[in-house]
């Protein structure tokens, strides 16, 4: 039984990501998110209680199931900074490129910025993972792996500011790049690794101190 209230919920969270993506906050509604769902409001307010509790639930799911991929990737002490930050960086490409309804939810109500406590709680929860990485280029930096004078700072609005150019700019960036990003093919097959390789040398160059010995 307990098994079947989760497939539930992961439901109503897989319909309710792709409303919300497609409507916007706004335009959404639990009716409607219930009704594509195959459930009744009685169900969807007993799991979530409210559109922003349902909204933010979808948030929720997504962040979590990144940070203990994360926080796993940064315990591991068989691996220094560099390479956590490697294995980081294989495994964000790899969510933000076959989660654009997510990328799009994201940016649509971040960019918007005018709920201001919903927005406030959709970024607190957004930056528990950028601290995460945050903590891997620290543990480089203190231990002499990472250059002492890295901007920390500077690095995760590159690796997160890189995605969002991408992804939430597909007319632009598909001249830029010379193909249409919404070619799901495309994507998958030339635009991972592509990305994947430009993320690596940009952040190796600028991180890695060549003169360390513990490499």
């Amino acid at each position: 039984m307990e098994k079947d209230k989760i497939d539930k919920k992961d439901h109503i969270l897989d319909v309710a990501e792709k409303v919300f993506a497609d409507l916007g906050y706004d335009g959404a509604s639990t009716r409607t998110i219930s009704g594509e769902a195959g459930v009744n409001m009685a169900m969807l307010n007993y799991y979530f209680g409210s559109k922003e509790g349902l909204f933010l639930a979808v948030f929720k799911r997504k962040i979590d199931s990144f940070r203990t991929l994360l926080q796993n990737i940064g315990s591991d002490e068989s691996m220094n900074a560099w390479d956590k930050l490697d294995k980081c960086i294989d495994n964000y490409v790899e969510r933000i490129i076959a989660n654009n309804c997510f990328q799009k939810l994201i940016n649509r109500e971040v960019s918007m910025n005018k709920r201001g406590d919903l927005t406030d709680k959709i970024i607190e929860i957004l930056m528990v993972n950028v601290y995460e990485v945050k903590r891997i280029m620290e543990e480089g930096v203190n231990n002499g792996l990472f250059y002492k004078d890295v901007d920390v700072p500077l690095v995760i609005a590159t690796l997160f500011g890189t995605k969002n150019y991408i992804v939430n700019m597909p007319q632009l960036s598909s001249l830029i790049l010379g193909h249409d990003i919404r070619d799901e093919k495309f994507m998958e097959n030339e635009l991972k690794p592509r990305v994947k390789t430009y993320m690596k040398r940009l952040l190796k160059a600028y991180l890695v101190n060549e003169h360390d010995n513990s490499k």
